[in-house]
């Protein structure tokens, strides 16, 4: 569950050296099976917040509001969790989400690549929430097939690579006609290094600026670039929408339901503040998929 930045500020998209690739992991614990899932996770693998968890963790506490905001209620809303039905949140970050599915009476398992996040969220000892080290891309195999009600994966799917490998397994656990809800920071609007606010000075207008939106990039990212530690350097990966949606389909899923959310925040001085809130009600900063599981 990455960044909700706005206007860049909070990211330094640099290039950076490419980190060595190390073997994914997964759970290890099927429904039914014996044994203890394995919590070791792989740290080093492309797109995974575990070099920027601690950090990740105190960026929550202090500075980033959007999720309690704007994508959490957004986020419910559409997935719509049910008192004692069975959900999942892929790459669950340190929890938050998964507590609030938990806060409606429904049960949650939420797993996330980043073995540091995890450790967070079992720290918040959640009732109704199970919490596990896992590959998001590789978690069908070990849960019985068409065994959820729902699934969400919340900022998350534009930091995984094999991103198709995340719907194709969602759509074995989940049962006919559950909810798949999907948060991204806008396909359209927020792509790191390719759009940015600008300022028309003549017609006193701020604008966003997109010079690229439909070659799919990979793009490194620094989330606190004032450390210049090495070990702080994650991946972003731009899609347009219609890439998410054709992925979907062949994952066995029918989108019926796209938002566009925009940001909370509002400019109450300087010059150019009525501009930037004007700005916010007519750019949106992330968009939601729902995606219904189709019956076999």
């Amino acid at each position: 569950m990455p960044l909700t930045f706005d206007d860049n500020k909070k990211l330094d998209s640099r290039p950076v050296r490419r980190p060595g690739r190390r073997p994914n992991s997964s759970l290890s614990l099927r429904a039914g099976a014996s044994g203890r899932p394995d919590q070791r996770g792989p740290k080093g693998a492309k797109g995974s917040w575990e070099p920027v968890a601690k950090w990740y963790g105190q960026h929550l506490k202090e500075e980033d509001t959007f999720q309690a905001e704007v994508i959490f209620p957004g986020s419910l809303r559409l997935l719509y969790p049910v008192k004692g039905k069975s959900y999942i949140d892929i790459a669950c970050g340190e929890g938050s989400f998964a507590r609030a599915v938990a806060n409606t009476g429904a049960s949650v398992l939420g797993f996330d690549i980043s073995s540091t996040l995890i450790k967070q969220a079992e720290a918040k000892k959640i009732k109704g929430a199970t919490f596990r080290v896992a590959n998001a891309t590789d978690f069908a195999r070990y849960y019985d097939a068409a065994s959820f009600d729902g699934a969400s994966c919340n900022l998350a799917v534009q930091n995984i690579e094999d991103f198709a490998a995340v719907f194709k397994d969602a759509g074995k656990v989940l049962k006919s006609g559950a909810p798949f809800v999907i948060v991204l920071n806008h396909p359209m609007f927020r792509i790191p290094r390719q759009t940015g606010w600008g300022w028309d000075e003549k017609r006193g207008l701020q604008y966003r600026r997109t010079d690229a939106y439909l070659t799919p990039n990979e793009i490194p990212i620094v989330a606190n670039p004032g450390s210049g530690a090495r070990s702080n350097v994650t991946y972003s990966y731009h899609r347009p929408l219609e890439v998410y949606i054709k992925e979907l389909a062949k994952a066995g899923f029918m989108v019926d339901a796209i938002e566009e959310w925009i940001s909370h925040r509002n400019s109450d001085s300087g010059p150019k503040a009525k501009a930037e809130n004007r700005a916010r009600t007519e750019i949106p900063m992330f968009m939601a998929i729902r995606a219904i599981k189709k019956s076999a």
